[in-house]
């Protein structure tokens, strides 16, 4: 689809925010509109002052864009990729179809080891939304080790990636050396992975962030081949304890001044948000990255509101998250189970994703974004109608809906009934509820005749 769409797009810059603040609405744009059910010209006008993005890297042809902003609907990111300890390509295909299948909106490839280019060839030829990297990753896969690893080594990888077609970047630009005495008073320290690299980095080389210091070089690539800037968040708090410090905030602040200097290039950028943080404090740290990044459309993971729940950091995680969505992030990123314990596999990947699903989709009710309680009546009408089918049809995740009503009544005549396995045929009290619905049209005819509803006896 996209390969005639991008055809004509030739020069230094072709971003989507060039062509928005010249007044052009491209297909790009006109099928974001088209799916999120808003006009064009909103999502032109939304690029083109950077509060919206559209990451859609000229090389990705089988593309199908999303929009990631505060004007559309709230957005899912997945992340997948091996580890130097785990890494198989079709295991990473399989993941990623789980994604799609559970609609991520976004996926992250956070490949570490084994064939790094060959799992992102086969990702991003497999997969039709943005495919987000963390291209420091591989370039210290390359390398072997910090010391070795250039400046150039850091910049040459950033276009290696973009001509294979990834649509958004990680590039943790905003950690710098005076930024490290910060984060002495805390009990994590720096958990970001390309925070820790980029620190370990400057303490090796004895220099500033190479990110930081070649930022426009950055943002030439960024605008020849339109890949989205993700600003990491390097040192974002590991937990509760460090939540809102003074450290979290001084990279934010760099982060808002490398924002306004990829606007002054047309590129697009994203921010991500913290990762643990007390649930009082979420929609302040929502709140300050808007006044600090002029709106640039906040990415959170997470957070997580409490530290003590390791197997089930997709449910602490979504809690939070589903507050950031309402206090106005554009894009949730979620968090498995496996989150501080291992790699995930795919039955990870599945709750993961569908937890921040229900996050994001309560985000959007709770925003009354047009549309976005339909389906929740519809189910709701379904339930009311003993439609079962239909009701699977419209859950989140029908094929664990529909197991879960079939382990105890799994005939067909099941999905007909009027009762399930918890309250039974006698004490269904949707079924009950017939009654009050007889006894309501009653005293409507009643009414409609000049007669009392309802005789009331006393004695």
């Amino acid at each position: 689809m996209r390969s005639e769409w991008v055809k004509g797009r030739t020069g230094s810059n072709v971003t989507q925010m060039r062509y928005a603040r010249s007044g052009v609405v491209t297909e790009e744009m006109a099928f974001v509109a088209a799916r999120e059910k808003v006009e064009p010209e909103l999502v032109r006008s939304e690029v083109a002052r950077g509060r919206l993005v559209i990451p859609a890297n000229v090389n990705h042809p089988r593309l199908e864009p999303k929009g990631i902003g505060i004007a559309l609907s709230c957005k899912v990111n997945a992340n997948i990729g091996s580890s130097a300890v785990t890494s198989d390509v079709d295991g990473e295909l399989r993941k990623l179809g789980i994604c799609l299948k559970h609609g991520a909106d976004t996926v992250m490839d956070l490949s570490t080891g084994g064939d790094i280019d060959g799992i992102r060839r086969a990702i991003i030829g497999e997969s039709p939304v943005p495919i987000g990297t963390v291209p420091i990753y591989q370039a210290l896969q390359a390398t072997k080790n910090v010391k070795s690893l250039t400046a150039a080594d850091m910049i040459d990888m950033l276009e290696h990636q973009a001509k294979q077609g990834v649509d958004y970047f990680t590039i943790h630009a905003g950690v710098l050396v005076e930024h490290l005495p910060l984060v002495k008073d805390r009990i994590t320290g720096i958990v970001s992975r390309g925070g820790s690299i980029m620190a370990q980095w400057m303490i090796e080389h004895h220099r500033q962030n190479p990110f930081y210091t070649h930022w426009d070089k950055v943002l030439e690539i960024c605008a020849k081949y339109d890949v989205t800037i993700s600003a990491g968040d390097g040192l974002r708090p590991g937990c509760l304890h460090d939540a809102s410090d003074v450290a979290q905030f001084a990279e934010l602040a760099t982060l808002g001044e490398l924002t306004r200097r990829a606007w002054e290039k047309d590129v697009q950028v994203m921010i991500e948000g913290p990762g643990h943080v007390p649930f009082d404090q979420i929609e302040m740290n929502v709140k300050k990255e808007m006044e600090i990044c002029g709106e640039a459309p906040f990415y959170v993971l997470g957070p997580l509101v409490t530290d003590i729940a390791p197997g089930y950091d997709h449910i602490t995680s979504a809690i939070g998250a589903t507050m950031a969505g309402y206090a106005g992030a554009a894009m949730l990123c979620y968090v498995t189970p496996k989150e501080h314990l291992g790699l995930p596999n795919e039955e990870d990947v599945k709750a993961g994703l569908v937890a921040y699903k229900i996050a994001a989709h309560a985000a959007d009710i709770a925003r009354h974004r047009k549309g976005a309680r339909d389906r929740d009546d519809a189910i709701s009408r379904a339930r009311y109608a003993f439609d079962w089918k239909e009701q699977f049809r419209l859950s989140i995740d029908p094929e664990t809906a529909q197991s879960m009503h079939d382990e105890t009544l799994p005939d067909e005549y099941f999905k007909n009934a009027e009762f399930c396995s918890m309250c039974g045929p006698k004490f269904c009290s949707m079924h009950i509820n017939r009654a009050v619905e007889d006894f309501n049209a009653k005293s409507e005819e009643e009414k409609k005749a000049g007669r009392r509803s309802l005789d009331v006896v006393q004695g």
